[in-house]
């Protein structure tokens, strides 16, 4: 073999592998970040991995009105506040029958701490309407004869009220909803890798560009140091989602801090040592759900709660008598906390 016949093979050769790299570097993920607003002033954050590089914003958008318009109550002509006002409706999307199954779930394993139909003392309280009032025992012993998820009557097709001053409000379960709604829909379409992230609620599936479980961080339970990290953990195939006193809160007129989180039982705001709620679920309503019944019940009815429940984990957050942050980590999630030994 002369030395230009030698050149030339080693020319295809060198080209033929060139095409190999680059069709090989062609056909591998590419990390796709979606951001955007909903729900009014909450930001989203979506990545996921994608051979073909395809921006699906406008898609998740779509998804995400067609949610709000099931499920906001900013909407006057959305399907709960029909409900709301006229006390009866027929379901024209899938959220509504999904958003009350996941709530009766919660509500049974909680004993009633999740309660959706709390919707009058949201208002009442001022993180409804806006308007805060001063109630005492006798208002509120008067709003809690119109509250119970027994209340209310559904199916697949519609639901109804049984009592015509019942107020429906998922506020403290629907965002996780609304994540599952467009983490579904990627895996629909065949993307297998990704993270979507709604006003701080996760989901996440499969592995990042690295190769490695998504890291998602938990917050330090502190209204002067919003942002900071108290934590991490991987998250595998789930959702997650966190509730805590500290981020949203009123103050009366007499000075007194009010609390977000209504005890559906007592009917007044919760404040208690138990700071901060993480629960990792198989769907991130779930998780959005039990976090916020995990904040009502406390510390020691929240650990039974999830450790009798082996679809359940739980990061709390919570103060000692001298008021340091201790934590309760279930026993499933150790080791997905990130530099835990």
């Amino acid at each position: 073999m002369d030395k230009n016949t030698k050149s030339r093979i080693y020319l295809l050769v060198l080209m033929i592998a060139i095409f190999v790299v680059w069709k090989y570097r062609e056909a591998q993920p590419k990390e796709v970040y979606v951001k955007g607003m909903t729900m009014g002033t909450i930001g989203y954050n979506i990545k996921y991995l994608d051979a073909q590089n395809r921006n699906f914003k406008k898609e998740i958008d779509s998804l995400l009105r067609d949610f709000n318009q099931a499920l906001s109550t900013y909407i006057p002509d959305s399907e709960i506040s029909i409900f709301n006002q006229k006390g009866d409706i027929q379901f024209s999307s899938p959220y509504f029958y999904q958003v009350l199954e996941a709530s009766r779930k919660v509500n049974a394993e909680s004993e009633g701490a999740f309660d959706p139909t709390i919707g009058l003392l949201i208002d009442a309280w001022g993180f409804g309407d806006g308007k805060t009032l001063r109630l005492d025992s006798v208002q509120v012993d008067s709003l809690q004869s119109l509250i119970g998820f027994e209340k209310i009557e559904y199916n697949q097709s519609g639901a109804k009220k049984l009592i015509p001053e019942v107020k429906l409000n998922f506020s403290a379960i629907a965002k996780g909803q609304a994540i599952d709604v467009v983490a579904d829909w990627l895996s629909s379409i065949g993307i297998n890798n990704y993270m979507v992230e709604i006003g701080g609620e996760v989901r996440a599936k499969g592995r990042n560009l690295e190769g490695t479980l998504w890291k998602i961080g938990i917050e330090v339970p502190d209204e002067t140091r919003l942002g900071g990290l108290f934590d991490a953990v991987y998250l595998d195939n789930q959702g997650l989602a966190a509730s805590g006193n500290y981020r949203i809160f009123r103050i009366l007129d007499n000075g007194t801090k009010v609390a977000h989180t209504i005890d559906p039982i007592t009917g007044f705001p919760k404040m208690q040592t138990l700071l901060s709620a993480t629960v990792l679920a198989p769907s991130c309503m779930l998780a959005d759900g039990y976090a916020t019944a995990c904040m009502v019940m406390g510390l020691e009815k929240s650990i039974s709660l999830i450790e009798n429940d082996p679809t359940l984990e739980a990061y709390l957050i919570y103060a000692d008598e001298k008021g340091d942050l201790i934590t309760y980590v279930s026993p499933g999630l150790k080791e997905k906390i990130i530099g835990d030994s």
